[in-house]
């Protein structure tokens, strides 16, 4: 049956208060919502009027955000743009996100969209962070985000441009007086849905029940309370901006510090950044630089292992003894309460993004600009255990530093003359970007118990007997050079034109291909400003648009065009050579990657149709889009067919393999008379994709595996060739034979189960996904709900056929009803990766609602110093309704096999919470 998980009524009076500044539109009598086509989007390389884009573009601004407790892009844009999945990994702060653009169409470049901030192009690669890199950008400080979704729009970046492109705009000031704003908010996160594992009770009537050993220490405890609590997180921002004729600047302030509702678990982050413009020379002279310098300091918990705990921990089991946490149980078990006192992973990453940007205009229309950037972050992490005496564990310290160095120059010339009814804008370019990374890590294990933390002692000087060192050492230098142009026209603002095409050049590709050519081609046709629709008022914006275009994936990894060597001096077979009789044969390196200087790019041809309206004065607009986009040359590393390959691995391009993701796109959104007292409006939007492996030389390439006791590396899902990606791989579970053991079907009646009837039985993507808001104000109130879901995906409950087995109960460990679903079976059934474990992944959750309210300073008598204070209460995650049996069924933890990302598995991933901010933002 279906469950909701629902805030209790008596909760929604401390529903949280974030105090965002009130802007006009947020009132929904912003008059310029009226005028949504003159809008300008960011188009890379340069900006667009909506009326004259002719690519499929999706923007965000703002005021529209996600509210409430954000800690990077990904949770603004969440459910605001058709045809863009964004689901978070987990419910870790600043965690990692899957961001899908129209469709999975890799398998060893991920999903990951390019970012380009303020005109600087993001690398993808490490920054020593754990969680999200794009959490080094302030939320606070984006002015708007731009999605470049087909071919056309993205083709301008080229060879990154397969996954999709998000052009992140941050805030500028504007013309007036001086502004200032202030704003601090308040979090308070608990978990906001507890599994249902047995009481400390009802465990022992199942274990007894069950036929196993009940071990009882006659304890009551609920492990999922002892192993979390209520996260209280804060954030401060401050910003001052301004304008004049010539110039303007922006500089901002921030402080964050997010606590995750398990312990050991925050993520804080200081935030610097300064934007400013100045002109010169009657305007023919601009010059722009951005400075954003940040720190996060992460600290994270051992999450599996805390999940895995709390779901399985014995109840009966005393948490604490005489005060303090019970040291040693019955079975020898370490009592989760202590290893939270002696497990340590932190993160520090010091980031700089900086670039200037001046420009020149050498005559009328013909402009010059340069822009010069660097991206440089250096990270250090520690993990280490602390050696504790009862019971006996020796201490671990791994340190890792990171260094993530990140160059960008680039020089455009930009054409733009109108004669007539034409009009035509002209860019050329070209590109340099240089990225070296490199990490250096050690590990330390065995020190003493001497009360000294490990990573307060110098290795080197312990006795030698009581350590055990491993190092490692990674260095990686790519180069992209590229060149590109694009080619923009207009004739009497109707019919319109856009051609782009761009070189690349990857170092990070064979010899012989190292260049890559991405062209794209599209038209817009603005219907409604013909002469047959000029007496038609209900119609005010009407656009064709259609398109095609190659672009490039280069996210792959470094040196895989070059030979790889592998010393061994253990006389392994690879690495020992018969140079003489005697038998003791000297040994030395061998190859183990053969070098491939044929090796092309990935490519991903797009075709898209779409249509943009307005009726009702504006008021009723809308997008509807439809795109096929085939992705081939796909690369991948597999075992030579030939047995005489001197390496046992090669980086190859499949002949003929094709990802295909074809979809249907929609968005719509209302707004009532802005002239009203009252005034809301209705908006959402929705995706239809239908993903298939196409002509694979493999019946299956695995990607996720099974993690836990008897099943790990067990394949679970991957790309099936006729299936979708993240396609689930398995045996048919069709119940229990008499003796209570796993009966699964007999796919090819061979009267045998073995791998050979594994099924495809399901994919991890979403057919469908859908998002609904809501806005609505009245004199000083205003209110925003923001709702999404999927439909058609399926989750494998990793955690359930780990920790909920029927053989749990007999070792006295806890578990859920699922253990007792059959109770014939077998105390020593295995758990083996079966459909009996996948799960449908479809949810429907408000996702954040937020109320407001703007009070008037003047009637405190202070309206002469401070503008606006709005009081807000947000609330995140409020609700979902689902059929996953799981903490939540927005989940995916990122297992993959050889760097081939997964999709849809569910092992003990750090829980979702359930948040309520309050906050107060001053503008002055």
């Amino acid at each position: 049956m279906k469950r909701i998980y629902m805030v209790p009524t008596v909760l929604m009076s401390c529903v949280s208060l974030t105090f965002a500044q009130k802007k006009e539109s947020d009132t929904l009598k912003d008059n310029s919502r009226l005028k949504d086509i003159e809008e300008v989007v960011m188009i890379g390389y340069g900006s667009q009027k909506k009326s004259d884009v002719t690519g499929a573009v999706g923007s965000v601004k703002s005021e529209d955000f996600n509210k409430g407790m954000v800690a990077n892009v990904g949770q603004l844009l969440q459910g605001k743009v058709a045809g863009v999945n964004v689901s978070n990994v987990s419910g870790e702060p600043g965690a990692n996100q899957n961001i899908i653009i129209r469709g999975v169409g890799s398998l060893r470049s991920g999903t990951t969209p390019l970012y380009v901030v303020d005109g600087f192009v993001i690398d993808n690669s490490n920054t020593g962070t754990a969680n999200n890199p794009m959490n080094f950008i302030n939320p606070n400080d984006i002015e708007s985000l731009d999605i470049l979704k087909d071919a056309s729009a993205a083709a301008i970046y080229g060879a990154r441009g397969a996954n999709g492109v998000i052009v992140i705009t941050t805030k500028k000031g504007k013309k007036g007086r001086t502004q200032m704003n202030l704003s601090s908010n308040l979090t308070i996160s608990n978990l906001a849905n507890k599994m249902n594992v047995f009481s400390a009770d009802e465990f022992r009537r199942q274990v007894t029940a069950a036929g196993g050993k009940l071990d009882d220490m006659g304890g009551n405890t609920d492990w999922q309370d002892e192993l979390t609590r209520t996260g209280i997180s804060e954030n401060v921002n401050f910003s001052a901006s301004g304008a004049t004729e010539n110039s303007n600047y922006y500089a901002a302030l921030g402080y964050e510090d997010q606590e995750g509702i398990l312990y050991n678990s925050n993520l804080k982050r200081y935030s610097g950044r300064v934007n400013v413009s100045q002109k010169a020379f009657d305007g023919r002279v601009n010059i722009d630089f951005n400075l954003n310098g940040i720190r996060t300091e992460n600290n994270r918990p051992n999450a599996t292992s805390v999940v895995s705990e709390m779901l399985t921990w014995n109840p009966t089991f005393p948490a604490y003894t005489n005060g303090a946490p019970t040291t040693v149980f019955n079975n020898g078990a370490f009592n989760p309460l202590i290893r939270r006192e002696i497990y340590k992973d932190y993160t520090t990453n010091n980031r700089i993004l900086a670039n200037v940007s001046p420009s020149v205009e050498i005559i009328k229309g013909l402009t010059y600009k340069l822009n010069l950037g660097i991206d440089y972050s250096t990270a250090e992490r520690i993990i280490q255990n602390i050696p504790h005496a009862v019971p006996l564990e020796n201490g671990s310290l791994n340190l890792s530093n990171y260094s993530n160095n990140n160059t960008l120059v680039e020089n455009t010339l930009t054409y733009k003359f109108k004669i007539n009814s034409h009009d035509l804008n002209v860019m050329a370019g070209h590109s340099y970007q240089k990225l070296l990374l490199t990490s250096r890590g050690s590990y330390y294990q065995n020190f003493p118990n001497n009360g000294i933390e490990p990573q307060y002692q110098i290795p080197a000087l312990l006795p030698a007997d009581l350590q055990k060192v491993t190092s490692t050492v990674v260095a990686n230098k790519n180069e992209l050079q590229s060149w590109f142009g694009r080619v923009n026209y207009g004739y009497q603002d109707k019919y319109l034109l856009t051609a782009t095409l761009r070189a690349d050049g990857s170092s990070k590709f064979g010899s012989n291909n190292r260049y890559g050519i991405f062209p794209s081609l599209a038209a817009g046709w603005n219907i409604s400003k013909e002469s047959f629709l000029e007496n038609v008022n209900a119609i005010n914006n009407l656009k064709l648009r259609a398109s095609w275009g190659k672009t490039g994936n280069q996210e792959i990894p470094s040196k895989i065009t070059k030979r790889s060597y592998q010393a061994d001096s253990n006389g392994s077979a690879q690495a020992t050579y018969p140079l003489n009789d005697s038998g003791n044969y000297p040994v030395g390196i061998y190859l183990v990657r053969a070098n491939n200087p044929d090796l092309q790019w990935e490519v991903t041809t797009q075709t898209n149709i779409g249509l943009d309206f307005g009726i009702l004065n504006n008021r009723l607009t809308g997008t509807i889009d439809f795109f096929n986009k085939v992705s081939d040359n796909i690369l991948l590393e597999i075992n030579p067919v030939d047995p005489i390959e001197p390496a046992p691995k090669v980086w190859k391009n499949i002949p003929n393999m094709k990802i295909n993701n074809t979809g249907l796109e929609l968005s719509l959104n209302y707004n009532s008379n802005p002239n009203k007292a009252f005034t809301y409006s209705i908006g959402g939007n929705t995706s239809f994709i239908k993903n298939k492996v196409k002509d694979s030389p493999y019946k299956v390439i695995t990607t996720g595996e099974a993690q836990g006791p008897g099943t790990t590396n067990a394949v679970i899902n991957g790309y099936v060739n006729g299936e979708p990606i993240g396609t689930f791989y398995v045996r048919e579970f069709l119940g229990l034979s008499e003796n209570g053991t796993n009966i699964f079907r007999d796919v090819n009646g061979d009267g045998i189960i073995t791998d050979n009837d594994r099924v495809a039985s399901g994919s991890a993507l979403p057919d469908f996904t859908y998002n609904i808001s809501l806005k609505a104000a009245y004199k000083n109130f205003d209110l925003g709900l923001n709702f999404n879901g999927v439909a058609g995906n399926m989750i494998y409950n990793n955690t359930a056929s780990t920790l909920f087995s029927r053989g749990r109960l007999g070792i006295s460990q806890n578990t859920t009803d699922a253990a007792t679903q059959f109770p014939n079976e077998s105390l020593n059934n295995t758990n083996v990766i079966s459909t009996r474990y996948l799960e449908k992944g479809d949810f429907f959750r408000l996702n954040n609602a937020t109320l407001g309210y703007s009070l008037d300073p003047k009637i405190l008598g202070i309206g002469e110093h401070i503008k606006n204070i709005r009081f807000s209460v947000t609330a995140q995650n409020l609700f979902v309704i689902t059929k996953y049996s799981g903490f939540d069924p927005e989940i995916n933890t990122g297992l993959s096999q050889g760097g081939i990302q997964s999709f849809g598995i569910d092992y003990a991933t750090y829980p979702k919470a359930r948040s309520f901010v309050f906050g107060v933002n001053v503008a002055f």
